[in-house]
């Protein structure tokens, strides 16, 4: 049976840090801040024994910072252009080196690394990690990188805009001049001015933009309508194959591929075949939000995931918050044209608010009916972000983030619920409310089933919605429901997403049998998963299923076949 994939996503500068007094815009030596080590043994069982089968550990590459480690050979970064103390794991300052901030030694820090990878396979998961390869910190240098290897921009030709040859590009004979320093005492000089990272073309990018990155030139020149420049292949390629083949070396499992969209897919195209031939177990996921492109990235681009964001994510997000219909969850799979298993479905993550926030839906539990329906509906994989299982608010002011209900990504910080869970008594419960444990209780059951059952993991799909519009006991604008079918069994999901308990009845239709290639006579009884009960089956139940479902709340049936 092939095995259902679990990313558990972290951010090890927040997961490890214990300081439960934390001060806005505080310092690392304030605040504190987690380390490798905080995955030690003990964490990593844990996170095993919820069913996770990689970890996703966000910002590990050493990135641009207001903590000075000068005095240990890492050149200071301008605070001018860093977000927040901790700066943005985005803001790539050395490719090839990991966050000092990780290490307890921080002259050993790659051997921590080496080691944190290690001790993840010893406990029977996999380790992903962040590839950026559409921009760098504006002040990028690269102190660790090997011999012969030159820096990103050491022998471009600054006097040209767009050169197929350069690594960034430029604008030539103005300086930088951010619109929010303006005016302001900045000791931060950059001339030419690099193009920003969000394809900002402009000497004065806005405190909107992606200001404290670079954007790399992969080739295309923009400011003449795009003209692709791919022969000979651009050196910006070839520094990217290095990067890649370097940390693969290393161990590395997979590379979640950051706004992967914003670099040509001919680079994907080119550079990935020549990764998997050094390890074709390589997981490679993709952050894109364009549908229109996304058989490009998979097909073309090979991709082994993208995001399913602007689809499914969104969709859920609706429906949680009572926006739109369930029904539209069906539209989410027709949309995508046969793409559903090489999605990555969740419904957090360090981009996203929290779903306990008062953002989003203001209560974790309101969203379990979605999480049912991302678990199950497909043999994709499925993402947690840290806390998610324990009703994390993201309600914390912590300084560059600020009140958003969101994580930081920018700050030195600690995570309540996580710090809690990890105080509890070698991960016990001791330190987390019921609700917590309640909450986690159902993440771990529900990502066991998913992972245990046939028909989740390499079943069919269908459908029953369209079945059901007309069913006077069945709401389509709360309630979604579909069938997943393996060789000796099938399961029918429903997910309740209306604030209060309902009786309903599920329609199957004669089709969706033959589909499966199972006879509704052969079945010879029923047990739902989740509660992990028997299930009575009424009379005529494959015409219409009756059941009580509880307010946000999903079932998954079992049908045993003789």
């Amino acid at each position: 049976m092939k095995e259902k994939v679990f990313i558990y996503q972290v951010l090890p500068r927040l997961f490890g840090n214990n300081k439960a007094d934390n001060k806005e815009n505080g310092t690392l030596e304030e605040n504190g801040v987690g380390k490798f080590s905080s995955f030690d043994n003990k964490a990593l069982r844990e996170i095993k024994r919820m069913g996770f089968t990689h970890i996703w550990y966000t910002g590990v590459l050493e990135h641009a910072s207001k903590t000075d480690y000068s005095t240990l050979g890492i050149p200071c970064d301008n605070p001018d252009v860093i977000k927040g103390n901790a700066g943005s794991p985005y803001a790539i300052r050395d490719y090839y080196d990991v966050s000092p901030d990780l290490a307890d030694i921080v002259e050993n820090r790659m051997d921590e690394f080496e080691a944190l990878l290690e001790r993840t396979h010893k406990n029977g998961m996999k380790a992903i990690i962040d590839f950026v390869p559409n921009h760098v910190a504006r002040q990028y240098h690269s102190d660790a990188k090997p011999k012969k290897v030159k820096d990103f921009g050491q022998d471009d030709n600054m006097s040209a805009s767009f050169d197929p040859d350069n690594n960034f590009y430029y604008i030539p004979n103005q300086k930088l001049e951010p619109d929010f320093l303006c005016g302001q005492n900045s000791t931060y000089e950059e001339f030419p001015a690099k193009v920003t990272g969000n394809d900002c073309f402009s000497n004065r990018p806005g405190v909107n933009d992606w200001y404290e990155t670079v954007k790399l030139n992969y080739g295309v020149d923009y400011l003449n309508g795009g003209v692709n420049c791919f022969t000979p292949v651009p050196d910006t390629w070839l520094k990217m194959r290095d990067i890649l083949l370097f940390w693969a070396a290393k161990g590395v499992d997979g590379f979640r591929c950051d706004m992967a969209e914003m670099v040509p897919v001919e680079f994907w195209n080119w550079v990935i075949p020549k990764i998997k031939a050094k390890n074709r177990n390589l997981l490679f996921i993709a952050e894109v939000y364009n549908p229109a492109q996304y058989h490009d990235y998979v097909h073309w681009g090979l991709f082994d995931y993208l995001y399913d964001k602007v689809d499914l994510y969104d969709t859920l997000r609706d429906v949680i918050c009572g926006y739109r219909p369930a029904s539209d969850i069906t539209f989410c799979w027709q949309r995508i044209d046969g793409l559903q298993t090489k999605m990555l479905n969740f419904l957090e993550n360090h981009d996203e608010q929290r779903i306990a926030s008062d953002f989003f839906a203001g209560d974790p539990f309101v969203a379990l009916p979605a999480m049912v329906v991302a678990a199950t509906m497909n043999t994709n994989p499925v993402m947690i972000y840290f806390g998610q299982e324990l009703g994390e608010r993201g309600m914390d002011k912590e300084g560059f983030s600020g009140l958003d209900g969101r994580t930081t990504i920018f700050d030195y910080w600690s995570v309540d619920t996580i710090r809690n869970w990890r105080n509890g008594g070698a991960f016990g419960y001791s330190e987390l409310t019921a609700e917590q444990i309640k909450l986690r209780k159902f993440y771990t059951h529900l990502i066991k089933v998913a992972k245990e059952e046939e028909s989740i993991c390499s079943g069919k799909f269908f459908d029953l919605m369209y079945a059901n519009y007309e069913n006077p006991e069945f709401d389509s604008t709360k309630q979604y429901a579909f069938l997943r079918s393996g060789k000796k069994e099938f399961v029918l999901v429903i997910s309740n997403f209306d604030t209060n308990d309902v009786n309903i009845s599920v329609q199957i239709p004669v089709e969706a049998f033959d589909y499966m290639g199972i006879s509704p006579k052969k079945i010879k009884g029923a047990k739902e998963l989740l509660s992990n009960r028997s299930f009575a089956l009424n009379s005529e139940w494959d015409k219409a299923l009756y059941m009580n479902i509880k307010a946000y709340s999903g079932k998954i049936i079992k049908f045993y076949i003789d």
